[in-house]
């Protein structure tokens, strides 16, 4: 049978917990008291042994899966997964009585890797990649493997960096032209390789996917270093060295430390926060993992071309409250006048009508959704000349040394 650990509470009455766990088709190597006092009794015998400590028990008991036969009000639904991902950081299946949480599985890796996960969409876990494989290519062979929902169907490896013509050709062949690993390949210029998944678990398992097979094409170029991106808040199903995990800045601390993405911290080794407003995203993190270095950062627009004395029009995803702020760094340090800034690359419709009212030299685009097939046709139909733009981390004042706290998991990814 499978070897259970219970968790069991004081609301209670032992009598019904002991015939339960005798009842119930598990080997149940041990008990733990989640709180509640109401039905406990001294010298209360639940058949088998209560531990005093849930992850030495989990460390030195080995159980395959952790059986909640508690119930309200000592958990409720914020504390039951907040155990939960306690217990699937460990590896650990997670059920009770109509629920059941498998632990990701990752499959081993056999050269030096990092990954870098999100805990949702559009977090800045790409711009995050992006820097981290220009950081170690200075001195090494960094090989980036991007996992997307709309990557190829079979893994391509981008050896040279896309140009907007090339990616034309991609998109109207019927391919997804801003992929994120077209993205990387851009803005890092290292070689990417771009794979796909489907679906996406609570704990981040994706569905399907095809990142074994481009984890294997990596392996074949045999590079120093293999960063892995994660798609949205699904992890790469890989056995890495070390990992970063995005978190957005906009995001409420409830939900970006709470619910499973609390598992997701406690499997990482570093936390960045994009764009934070405050400290609470902080604090919210540290309460469920005091020690993990976190650092906040910045996004600014980088141009991968030049827009100096331009008048240019910026498409990106960003919501409108933060359309004055990017605007800034492209009039300010890139010389650019700015004439209008659009958020609607993931609203083909709205970006259709917007676009008709554009009246600008240059069309500054990110590489994410419509970038291609909505705005660089647009410019190629019009004769509007169109740059990418990469989204440059900037570490903010006060702040952890990024780049001290990225070289500090070399050696978790070399003893991968």
């Amino acid at each position: 049978m499978i070897r259970a650990l219970a968790l069991i509470d004081g609301e209670h009455y032992a009598p019904v917990v002991r015939d339960a766990l005798a009842e119930l088709p598990y080997d149940f190597v041990a008990a733990f008291l989640v709180g509640g006092t109401e039905k406990l009794r001294d010298g209360a015998d639940y058949g088998v042994p209560v531990v005093a400590d849930l992850d030495d028990a989990l460390l030195e008991l080995e159980p395959e899966l952790v059986l909640d036969l508690s119930d309200e009000p000592v958990l409720g639904p914020r504390e039951r997964l907040a155990l939960a991902s306690r217990v699937l950081a460990r590896g650990i299946a997670y059920a009770g009585p109509d629920f059941r949480f498998d632990a990701p599985r990752f499959e081993p890796f056999p050269l030096p890797s990092l990954s870098v996960i999100g805990t949702g969409k559009r977090v800045g876990k790409t711009a995050v990649v992006g820097y981290l494989a220009r950081l170690f290519a200075a001195d090494r062979d960094v090989v980036v493997v991007s996992m997307g929902r709309g990557g190829p169907q079979e893994p391509v490896v981008a050896e040279v960096e896309p140009t907007v013509q090339s990616l034309l050709e991609l998109s109207r062949a019927g391919g997804h032209a801003a992929s994120d690993y077209l993205e990387t390949a851009a803005a890092a210029g290292v070689v990417t390789i771009g794979c796909r998944r489907c679906g996406g678990g609570l704990a981040g398992a994706p569905g399907t996917s095809n990142v074994a097979e481009g984890a294997a094409r990596a392996v074949e170029r045999s590079p120093d270093l293999v960063v892995f991106d994660g798609s949205g808040a699904a992890i790469p199903p890989v056995a890495t060295g070390g990992r970063v995990l995005v978190v957005g800045g906009d995001q409420e601390p409830q939900v970006a430390a709470g619910y499973l993405n609390a598992y997701r911290i406690l499997i990482s080794d570093l936390v960045v926060v994009t764009n934070p407003a405050g400290d609470s995203l902080h604090r919210a993190i540290r309460d469920v993992r005091a020690e993990v270095p976190i650092v906040g950062v910045t996004l600014r627009p980088r141009p991968l071309g030049p827009v100096e004395g331009r008048r240019v029009a910026y498409f990106t995803c960003a919501p409108e409250s933060a359309h004055a702020a990017l605007a800034a760094p492209l009039r300010d340090e890139h010389g650019a006048e700015v004439v209008h800034v659009s958020g609607n690359l993931a609203q083909r419709e709205a970006l259709r009508a917007e676009l008709a009212q554009v009246d600008a030299e240059v069309y500054l685009v990110e590489l994410k959704a419509a970038a291609i097939d909505v705005v660089a046709e647009a410019a190629a139909e019009r004769g509007v000349e169109i740059v990418l733009a990469d989204n440059e981390v900037v570490p903010l004042p006060g702040e952890r040394d990024l780049d001290a706290e990225l070289r500090e998991l070399v050696p978790l990814a070399v003893a991968s």
